[in-house]
This record gives C-alpha cells, structure tokens and sequence, in this order.
C-alpha cells in the first residue's frame, strides 16, 4: 500500500491541475486584485477637471479676481510712537486699498492712514513694488481717505458701481490684505443687511452695508465687489475684537464718491456738518414712544454751535426708558428730509448728508409739539483731519 501512495498523490496533483486550467478558466488576476486595490485610499473623478470645468458662478470669481487683485493694494502706515520708557521707536499698521484712476489715486479708510503723519505712507502694488503714496483728503466723519502715488505709468482701476440699488442677497466679493501679510485674498459672500449703524473709535459710522464674506484685521479699505466686478462698498469694520465672525461693515460706495466728485471740480474737500445725533424710529416704536404714526429720526442731541443749534434744531428735555434703553424725549421728529420721508427703519439721513457738501441747504420737515414744521438749514463744514 505505501508503494502505491506516490502514485495516488501524483494523479490527483495531475488531475487538479487539468480542472483548474481547462475547466475552471483560473485568472491569475482575479486572485490578485484584492491585493491590488487594497492600497488605494482614494478613487478619481469619472470626469477630469479641465480649465473650462468650471460652474458659472466659479469662473466668475475667477474673473473678478484676475482682474480686481491688479488694483488692490496693500497699504503701510508708519508712526513714531514711545514705549514705556519714553523710547521713541517706529511702529507699522497695515490695510488694504484700490486704484480708482491710472493716475493713481487710490481709496482706502481713513482709520488705515490716520497716524501715519509722522512716518508716512507706502502703497505695495500686486507686482510687490512699493511707493511712497501722498494723503490728499481725508473724511473722518465717513473713514474715508484719498491717497496717491506716482509710479510713471498708467495702473489698472477698478469701476465705482452704485450701493443706492444694493440688495440683500445679492452676491459680494471682497479682496484684501489680510493680517498685513496676505496678499490678494478673495472671499465670496452676500450682502447680508443694509443701513447698519455700527460705532468706531473715530466716529459713529451710519447706513453700512453688511456682508458675510470674510473680512479680517489687515481687509480695512479694500473693495466689496459684486457679480459684475464694480466697487460697491469700501470694507471697513468687523464684528468683535478676534476677527471674522461672518459680520462684516462696509461703507457704500456713494458716499466716497461724493467725496471724489467735490474734489475734482473743486481741488479740495469740505465735509459737511449739521451737529445732530439722531435715532432711527420704525412705525411700531413711534406708536409706543406717543409719536406720529410714521418712521422717523428722533433727535437725540444737538451740539452747541452747530449749524443744527443756529437754524433751530431742538434736542430732547426727559428721557424715557424702552425695552431698557433710555430714550431722548421731547426733541424734534424728522419726518422727511429734503422733502423725501424718511423710511421705516432707516436713517436716511447719513445717505443724504453723503451727497451733500459743506454750505448746502438742508430741509428738515419735523413734528413739534403735535405741529409739523419744515427748518431750512444751510449746513457747516467739518474741518480737515488727519
């Protein structure tokens, strides 16, 4: 019997092996495809991105970027300042800015350039070549400033749309420098409200624009973009002190634009000044407050001297606590300005004094004691800051 076992071994071998490669059609590489496929931790697109794969809405950012960043520019204030032991050392602050003219005037906040008197401004372009830049005009009251460089050739621009026609919803780009450091950024958001009032340390700055594109420390004076690539706000503020909360305060256009527009037909800027600080008043808070039954802006303080006092502006004389917040009461109530009445909700009067300039007239239709009254006020100029 163990004669025999050899061959009974050698015909099964034998015989397995005709099965497996007659019979069973055996593929090698079906056995190693587990072994093949078991180191792939990732699989590719059916179809493969192309330069023209882009959606709509993609190549459009892409447009507006490719064109917007030539004009965008990063801006560097230089100031003396002193330490603890009354060392005089320099110190820098960084922003963003654009070119609104191949002559190179260029907008930005006026927060950005505010200190710089003592060490001056520099004005780095998308090319890394820097200038030194010259402050023309500043509006405080706006966080505005116009500066310029002289770099012996024509720059690239970027159209100034118009914010009086914004929308919620519609589509905002904004392009910065943010954190001094990096250069030509893009974020892409809405327009998330308008006419925010929102409190700086210069100024209370009135009918902002709100987006949730991304602004952070180092966006201040860079342009907010809409779909077609024209300038519609200036980035200005952000919503708390640790950076971009999705609450960023951008200034309409139009007000920079009176701005420029004064300048060129003059040569200089006279910011105007009426000396009156107001609340916005929506229908259902005047009903509450015993007011007419329409919005408004209830006075709340009128500076001594101001062109407000002169013309007859009155301020309140109690307060009154709603929903505990104290309330100026007794004042005049703007109903209509210009002749145009207010609207619910909105202070309109920031959207107008942008358009005007200093010795203007002003009406002011009011309800005073029950009796609606039209004050005609020839505004002041606020005088030039830096």
């Amino acid at each position: 019997m163990r004669v025999l076992r050899p061959f009974v071994w050698a015909s099964v071998l034998v015989a397995g092996f005709l099965y497996i490669t007659s019979v069973a059609h055996w593929d090698v590489g079906r056995v190693l495809q587990p072994v093949r496929t078991a180191g792939r931790a990732w699989s590719e697109p059916q179809t493969a991105q192309t330069a023209g794969g882009f959606t709509a809405d993609e190549q459009n950012n892409i447009d507006i970027y490719r064109t917007a960043r030539e004009a965008t520019v990063n801006i560097t204030s230089r100031v003396i300042q002193e330490d603890w032991l009354y060392g005089a050392y320099q110190a820098e602050g960084a922003g963003s800015g654009f070119i609104i003219n191949p002559d190179g005037r260029i907008l930005t906040n006026y927060h950005v350039v505010k200190d710089s008197a003592s060490g001056g401004v520099s004005v780095t372009m998308n090319d890394k070549q820097t200038y030194k830049a010259t402050i023309l005009v500043t509006d405080r009251r706006n966080d505005l400033a116009l500066i310029k460089i002289d770099t012996g050739r024509k720059l690239p621009a970027l159209p100034l749309g118009d914010s009086d026609h914004l929308t919620v919803g519609q589509k905002a780009i904004a392009i910065g420098n943010p954190f001094g450091q990096f250069g030509g950024t893009l974020t892409v958001g809405v327009v998330s409200a308008l006419d925010r009032t929102i409190r700086t340390e210069d100024s209370n700055l009135e009918g902002m624009v709100q987006t949730d594109a991304a602004i952070n420390p180092g966006n201040s004076g860079g342009p907010l973009l809409d779909s077609h690539g024209n300038v519609i706000a200036i980035n200005t503020a952000i919503y708390g002190p640790q950076g971009n909360i999705g609450l960023g305060f951008c200034l309409p256009i139009n007000r920079a634009k009176a701005m420029l527009d004064q300048v060129s037909k003059t040569g200089k800027f006279s910011p105007p000044f009426l000396g009156v600080s107001a609340l916005p008043i929506t229908t259902e808070i005047a009903d509450a407050l015993g007011l007419p039954s329409q919005a408004g802006l209830l006075v709340q303080r009128v500076e001594p001297g101001s062109p407000a006092a002169e013309f007859g502006v009155k301020g309140p004389n109690r307060r009154v606590i709603l929903g505990n917040y104290p309330i100026g009461m007794g004042g005049d109530y703007i109903v209509a300005i210009d002749g145009q009445s207010v609207e619910d909700g909105k202070n309109s009067l920031a959207a107008v004094m942008g358009k005007k300039h200093g010795g203007d007239m002003m009406d002011l239709t009011v309800v005073r004691n029950g009796r609606r009254e039209i004050l005609k006020v020839k505004l002041g100029s606020a005088p030039q800051q830096l």
